[in-house]
């Protein structure tokens, strides 16, 4: 196996790096007599003092912000005179002030503003507003926020034995946290819930602060925040610790190709380079405007130490498992870029001292970084520091399927992506620097935050522009999940797909992003949903208990399937005996129309081969005379059958 073509540029050290989390963002403390003090501290590269810059932060307790008597408190920052990245600090006394809650514990909120003051000239404002860049907690809309405790808060973690589960055995499920449970410790109250499903993984949507009352979080302003409205830092370590302790991996959907046009390395330089007389200066991080809004430049090294440096604290501090990278498909641009393969390369780096990712001084990194990489997913599987990517192939196929009413064998074959050209392995580097084999994966699925739900290609039912799917024809989408839980790859669902959600996503437009959708608990439990969600939760209890349906190794049965116009597929996963664990077989036959029909297969197995996704309703075993002898079993409409070998 070849090792991948290195980046460009040496593995990030940690005296390479810049930027220093210690100095920027807000500190607060308080001393012995309970005074409190509060460090801040903002780099902005190419604004200097000398030049005439003034930058201001404005600072209000939270209980004080509505009243219109009480104006926010403002302090001037000090510009550090040689500091590589131009750094503006001061140390604050929070002094009380009378008839306002300034000087008590609580929650604060906070500001920055840049100011100019041309020579011989009048200072003038050239920003108004903006939010600090390494703020680590946040407000409503576009505020940074600090708290203020004589007795601050410590979290305990109870992680110390985890480990993240190792790829092929991986079932992730992608969640919106205001959508699925209102907050991060919702969402701690539907684990158990999402283990019956055989979910071992969290894929959350961005969790970091956005500027409007609900928002997917894909024009990011905050990297380093937790989302206020989700419950903020402390909660999300409650959900990232309860997870860990139920065995379930979490990894977060970073955006780092875009940001919001109100993003401080974005408004203050475009401020400054729009003002009469100023210094040109130009942005650190922000290059050209893109379809997504202002693209993120990594030929700026500032721009590659943000990320990186982003990524870092996650890991450390919210013991994240991974990211989930949003838009590669036009951030990577080759193996040596100095964008994503440069990133994936280094955070996987960094995974090496981490002990959760671990399985030995010799093993790979177990991180899990997963590239949307649209149109360039095995590229970037096979030429970058990536372990799995998200491809929209199976789920573009089974909504043409689901539209047009047929089976062909391209999914079959959609099914296996070794198949389809999908590495399966790649050597990459272990703690020593020595070559090690690492398996690389994508994700599989019929659903996701994109797309419509796929019952929505099934038909649909009411009024308004996106009407609903029809639950009345859930039923097609049985053997569709019958496929996710035995295909090879990694399967994910999408939020309320296991009992037939019905949202119908618009093509374009501010209200896919700003339109919340919540999860349509009640479905869980009516006429259409209640057996869907029991084919998931068996499916579910397949996948976790038996090796063959997370091996590597599968068997389309193409000359028996799809005979005679039928919608009949056939294949076998196997698992060869391993440590002591006998040989593993999986026989699944799916049928996609509306008829019951009959297929006649080859079982590869001599030997009793017991049908498990009935089985807790009845008995239906198929005795088979020797190795390949042909069967014919009836397959019900709309639905599948799993038969496993029992050795």
């Amino acid at each position: 196996m070849a090792s991948i073509v290195q980046p460009s540029t040496a593995l990030f050290r940690t005296e390479d790096v810049l930027i220093n989390l210690a100095e920027v963002g807000a500190f607060p403390a308080v001393d012995a007599a309970g005074h409190f003090t509060v460090g801040f501290g903002v780099y902005l590269p190419g604004i200097r003092g000398q030049d005439g810059f003034d930058v201001v932060v404005r600072v209000i307790q939270r209980d004080d912000r509505f009243n219109p008597v009480i104006l926010p408190c403002d302090f001037h920052l000090t510009w550090n005179n040689g500091h590589p990245l131009d750094l503006w600090s001061a140390s604050v006394n929070i002094a009380p002030v009378a008839n306002s809650n300034f000087g008590r514990e609580g929650v604060y909120l906070y500001r920055y503003q840049l100011w100019w003051t041309p020579a011989g000239g009048q200072r003038q404002l050239v920003t108004l507003w903006f939010t600090d860049p390494f703020a680590r907690e946040t407000d409503l809309g576009l505020l940074s926020a600090f708290t203020l405790s004589s007795t601050a808060q410590t979290f305990v973690w109870n992680d110390a034995g985890y480990s993240t589960p190792e790829l092929d055995d991986l079932v992730v499920y992608e969640l919106q946290v205001e959508e699925f449970g209102d907050t991060f410790d919702g969402v701690i109250g539907q684990l158990e819930y999402l283990q019956s499903l055989g979910v071992n993984c969290l894929e959350l949507m961005p969790v970091t602060s956005a500027k409007v009352d609900f928002d997917w979080g894909y024009g990011p302003l905050h990297y380093f925040a937790p989302n206020h409205r989700f419950g903020g830092p402390l909660a999300l370590k409650r959900l990232v610790d309860a997870c860990h302790r139920a065995g379930m991996a979490v990894i977060l959907d970073v955006v780092y190709q875009h940001t919001d046009p109100m993003f401080a390395y974005k408004q203050v330089y475009a401020d400054v380079n729009s003002t009469p007389g100023a210094p040109a200066v130009a942005s650190p991080m922000i290059g050209s405007d893109g379809p997504f809004g202002p693209q993120c430049d990594f030929s700026k090294p500032f721009t590659q130490e943000y990320f990186l440096v982003a990524n870092r604290r996650w890991l450390d501090e919210y013991h994240a498992d991974g990211f989930r990278y949003d838009e590669v498909t036009d951030l990577y641009t080759g193996p040596t870029d100095t964008a994503y393969a440069k990133l994936a390369y280094d955070v996987y780096r960094y995974s090496l001292g981490i002990s959760r990712f671990q399985r030995g001084a010799n093993s790979y990194s177990r991180i899990i970084q997963c590239a949307e990489a649209l149109g360039k997913a095995r590229d970037v599987l096979r030429n970058t520091y990536t372990n799995c990517v998200w491809q929209d192939e199976l789920l573009n196929k089974s909504e043409d399927m689901m539209t047009w009413k047929y089976a062909d064998a391209e999914f079959a074959h959609l099914l296996d992506p070794s198949f389809n050209g999908y590495p399966s392995t790649k050597a990459v580097v272990n703690a020593a620097g020595a070559p090690v084999d690492m398996p690389v994966a994508p994700f599989q699925y019929l659903e996701s935050h994109d797309h419509s739900q796929l019952i929505v290609f099934a038909g649909t039912t009411g009024d308004g522009p996106w009407p609903p799917g029809d639950r009345t024809l859930a039923y097609r989408l049985q053997p569709f999940a019958i496929a996710l839980y035995t295909l090879q790859g990694i399967p994910m669902l999408w939020q309320g797909q296991e009992f037939g959600g019905d949202y119908n996503m618009p093509s374009s437009g501010p209200a896919r992003i700003q339109l919340r959708r919540d999860v349509h608990w009640e479905q869980f439990y009516d006429e259409y949903g209640v057996p869907l969600l029991r084919l998931y939760r068996i499916l579910g209890r397949l996948r976790r208990t038996r090796r063959s349906l997370r091996s590597r190794e599968s068997y389309f049965y193409y000359q028996q399937s799809l005979q005679n116009d039928s919608q009949l597929i056939a294949y076998h996963r196997h698992a060869a005996a391993a440590n002591g664990q006998p040989e593993d077989y999986a026989m699944v036959l799916l049928n996609f129309s509306d008829s019951a029909a009959t297929i006649t297969v080859p079982f590869p197995k001599a030997g009793s081969w017991q049908e498990m996704i009935d089985n807790d309703i009845r008995n239906y075993a198929v005795a088979v005379s020797s190795d390949g002898a042909m069967q014919n079993v009836l397959v019900p409409s709309n639905y599948g059958y799993v038969f496993v070998f029992a050795a």
